[in-house]
């Protein structure tokens, strides 16, 4: 028992991708479950928002809001994104149709994507600094909220939503996720103890509540590929500048830390995309393909993390 447990453990992250690539493939080739079509994508679509406030509920109850701090590294690491993304969206908002601008707008989405909720969980893990994710997390998701919206009318002129609507359908996505989780867990820290040290003791099983998450993203990433049309050579180019994007920033996060610690951490929460959103976001507002590029951002992230809680429990190997 205790070596399959381990297994799981070592494997979990793998097992999801490949679970949740499984599970929509047998959907997509079944003709008899295409019924059920109509409630498949929403129930992972929204299974996944609430995998997500789970998780960030539960670390928000290990931390208390004088824990939230900015580092030296956030700076670096907003400015990256945030750098990246103006420069790659003044790029596309002067290119024709083709396939260099499909890459150059999958490019600007894995860039200016928020950090995972599930971020903190790996972090933890890997023995990072909780609160210094938890606050990049917000830092980036309330950057997002508001530049993203100001940016995409500009490389996409063709959307009939004005500004304050795209602002409105993206904090309707981010907020009630980021804020009411927080809230929550800092009325049940400050008005119930004894709960609160229940819930401290349970956090442990996050990272087997991501692993729903994961696979959940997976049958979404999966439904976003084969639906998109893509050509062998396009999708090739998407895969590239997914591993590309992915590769940088957490090599750019795990160079901006001071110790081995901050290190960690800023390459995790540098790294590590909310790709539920990347999703959505490119398929709603962008080039509906674009969407593909969050579901491999999500493959390559989460085989990378395999490998680093691997090498943790495993640290002769």
């Amino acid at each position: 028992m205790n070596k399959a447990v381990q297994f799981v453990k070592d494997w979990m992250l793998p097992l999801a991708i490949v679970l949740g690539i499984s599970l929509y493939l047998i959907y997509h080739f079944t003709p008899a479950l295409h019924p059920f079509g109509k409630w498949l994508h929403p129930l992972a679509s929204e299974g996944q928002r609430l995998v997500i406030a789970t998780l960030l509920f539960f670390q928000f109850v290990k931390i208390s809001p004088h824990d939230l701090r900015l580092s030296r590294w956030h700076w670096g690491a907003l400015a990256v994104q945030v750098g990246s993304f103006l420069v790659l969206a003044l790029l596309v908002g002067l290119m024709q149709p083709s396939n260099l601008r499909l890459v150059l707008e999958c490019a600007m989405l894995c860039m200016i994507c928020p950090t995972a909720s599930a971020a903190g969980v790996i972090t933890d893990r890997l023995g990072g600094d909780l609160a210094a994710t938890v606050s990049y997390l917000v830092i980036i998701n309330l950057a997002g909220t508001f530049l993203i919206p100001l940016v995409i009318p500009l490389v996409n002129p063709s959307s009939s939503l004005g500004f304050w609507a795209y602002v409105g359908h993206i904090a309707l996505k981010v907020f009630p996720v980021l804020i009411l989780p927080g809230l929550l867990a800092w009325v049940v820290r400050y008005t119930t103890h004894d709960l609160q040290r229940r819930l401290m003791r349970w956090s442990s099983n996050s990272f087997y509540v991501w692993g729903v998450g994961l696979t959940l993203a997976m049958v979404l990433s999966t439904r976003a590929l084969l639906l998109s049309g893509l050509g062998l050579w396009a999708f090739g180019l998407i895969v590239a500048v997914s591993v590309v994007c992915c590769f940088v920033q957490f090599f750019a996060g795990r160079k901006m830390g001071r110790s081995r610690v901050d290190s960690l951490t800023a390459g995790q929460a540098l790294g590590q995309k909310n790709t539920g959103f990347l999703i959505w976001l490119g398929y709603n507002y962008m080039t509906p393909v674009t969407s593909v590029a969050g579901g491999l951002y999500a493959i390559w992230q989460n085989l990378f993390n395999s490998w680093e809680l691997w090498r943790k429990e495993h640290p002769a190997g």
